[in-house]
């Protein structure tokens, strides 16, 4: 028995050694970093931090200007917007911190950082310090995606443009005020320069249970070279969360608000 006890470690650092060796000579080669960085160098200039430019850059192209939504889309539109008239509640999950996600996560007024690296655009959002991860290494969009508040995003590049595929978005996910993503919302986003400090971002929404025809605007961003992304954590000091039924519950100091 003693001799049997002292040969069972060796029984499992040989296993150890063989499946270690079954392994390496399954493994992928190591990546030529040399080579992924130099093609990194040769990309259009989107590295740095932007600033969304909300006011005057962000335009629609829809007919006349509004959404191109099916009737049961424009039905919850309204319904919310009606609520909304009628002072009712419509406090969203983002008053407890929840993101609002894509395609809004782009749109905060607060800056993004766009990093390459090998194999994706990584894209730093300040609001809530999120990242979203672009790759662009090949590989298809998920045919079963988890669903996330910003998505799953695959991006090839067509030129001096990213384009960018996003699906699997959480139904938490408000498309537009009062209407919420579905399993099959799909966004493509087309990120180009318009000058050395101007990006710009087209953004194109379908959806056939929510839109009768593709659903695009444009964001324009402004170059902040020397500005860096902040520690942002929305739970930190939150002064406008929701009641347990959901309504505002922001305190101005301006009279009794028991």
């Amino acid at each position: 028995m003693q001799h049997r006890f002292k040969a069972f470690p060796l029984t499992i650092l040989a296993a150890s050694l063989c499946a270690g060796g079954v392994l390496a000579q399954g493994a992928p080669s190591t990546p030529d970093r040399a080579a992924h960085y130099a093609a990194i160098a040769k990309l259009p200039a989107f590295e740095g931090v932007w600033q969304a430019d909300r006011g005057s850059v962000t335009r629609l192209r829809a007919a006349e200007g509004e959404a191109p939504l099916t009737p049961s889309a424009r039905a919850a539109v309204d319904a919310y917007n009606a609520a909304k008239e009628q002072g009712r509640n419509t406090q969203t999950e983002g008053a407890n911190c929840v993101p609002v996600g894509m395609p809004g996560a782009m749109r905060y007024p607060y800056p993004i950082e766009i990093i390459y690296s090998p194999g994706k655009v990584n894209i730093v959002i300040e609001t809530h310090s999120q990242v979203r991860r672009i790759y662009t290494d090949g590989r298809p969009l998920p045919e079963d995606p988890d669903p996330l508040f910003n998505g799953s995003s695959i991006g090839h590049w067509e030129g001096d443009v990213l384009v960018a595929d996003t699906v699997g978005l959480s139904p938490q996910v408000s498309l537009i005020a009062g209407l919420h993503a579905t399993e099959n919302t799909r966004i493509r986003e087309r990120f180009h320069l318009e000058g050395p400090d101007k990006l710009i971002v087209e953004t194109t929404i379908t959806d056939p249970a929510l839109f009768t025809a593709p659903f695009i605007t444009t964001m324009g961003y402004k170059l902040e070279p020397d500005w860096e992304i902040r520690e942002y954590v929305c739970q930190e000091n939150n002064r406008d969360a929701a009641d347990a039924e959901g309504r505002p519950s922001m305190n101005l100091g301006l009279g009794n608000n028991d």
